[in-house]
């Protein structure tokens, strides 16, 4: 009789103890190394907040640099099939998967505002975006501070002077451009980019800055290319997603604490992160002899003129959803948030 007492005190025990109590282990897989700022200063901090702000029940395992396997197109597999639980990756790493997040690449759509566009991204992503994510749960996307060009050793100042160039694009946006521009795209992860640019399998990438610092870029480019007040040939969209069956099985609390943190406070961080990465980097660059060239308002204009076309190209290649409709929203969306309204 004690002992039934007593199985029934545990049960009771069992059953007052909150669900909230539940710990979690999450794994998080990237292509990019340790020293990368996306994974210093932007994943790190990101992960060590949710544990903090969990009282230490979530914890999140980074593991970078493709640790766990595979190569950087099959981190999308990977956290749809559970491997992981979380990955960060490029979405143009998969061409033709994430097709309506593109239109936040397109040049003169995406121009140098990084916050505007993340929380662009945002505000659209139920109504316009989330058709491209089936399968898995988006904690956040995210633009780094813009595409520039990184030049081995060619100077250029117009579209004329891309002209049969080899240039690395990060994914299908970077190709039309590279393309308006009259060169050739050369489609690599990144990680493969200061052997292209060493043997001169490329003349250049179309990359922001802050990838200088990992890949040593100082190294192999000589010239550093953008347009005035850091204006940009378009941008790269990135996303932190999890595994949805994972998600659908954390406790309503601990969803909301990831929630909580994933806001629009958290995505003007993450701007901030890869602004202040691209200016540390540029100054490396040029404090190692490289040149920095800020094209004038007028050399910037011809380069638009080019590529305005690409985001006509890319509206004709998706008559499967309302193309037109999405530019005109992104434009809108960027506009609102970049006058602060």
């Amino acid at each position: 009789m004690k002992l039934k007492h007593l199985m029934a005190a545990l049960v009771g025990v069992a059953l007052a103890t909150p669900a909230a109590a539940q710990e979690v282990t999450l794994t998080l897989h990237h292509l990019l190394g340790p020293k990368a700022p996306a994974h210093t200063d932007m994943l790190v901090p990101w992960a060590e907040r949710i544990e903090k702000a969990s009282s230490g029940r979530i914890k999140i395992e980074i593991y970078p640099a493709m640790s766990l396997g595979g190569t950087p197109p099959q981190l999308i597999r990977q956290v749809r099939d559970g491997v992981v639980d979380i990955i960060w990756t490029v979405n143009g790493y998969t061409p033709g998967l994430f097709p309506r997040s593109e239109v936040f690449e397109l040049p003169t759509v995406f121009t140098n505002n990084v916050k505007a566009t993340n929380l662009a991204m945002r505000d659209l992503f139920d109504e316009w975006l989330s058709q491209d994510y089936e399968g898995i749960h988006v904690l956040w996307n995210h633009v780094h501070a813009g595409q520039a060009l990184q030049m081995r050793d060619k100077l250029v100042r117009s579209p004329d002077d891309t002209a049969g160039l080899k240039l690395r694009v990060p994914g299908p946006t970077g190709t039309n451009v590279v393309e308006a521009l009259g060169a050739t795209p050369v489609n690599m992860p990144v990680p493969d980019l200061p052997q292209a640019l060493a043997t001169g399998a490329v003349d250049g990438a179309l990359i922001p800055w802050e990838i200088i610092l990992p890949l040593h870029l100082q190294d192999v480019t000589k010239y550093q290319i953008e347009g005035p007040e850091m204006e940009r040939f378009g941008t790269t969209v990135f996303q932190v997603s999890m595994n949805k069956d994972r998600w659908d099985s954390l406790p309503d609390d601990l969803k909301q604490i990831i929630n909580d943190n994933t806001g629009p406070e958290w995505l003007g961080e993450v701007a901030d992160v890869w602004i202040a990465a691209d200016k540390r980097a540029i100054d490396v660059a040029v404090e190692s002899g490289n040149e920095h060239i800020v094209l004038t308002a007028e050399e910037m204009d011809k380069f638009n003129t080019v590529m305005e076309p690409v985001v006509q190209k890319w509206v004709d290649a998706h008559p499967d959803f309302d193309a037109k409709g999405l530019v005109d929203a992104a434009r809108a969306a960027i506009a609102k948030h970049a006058s602060g309204s």
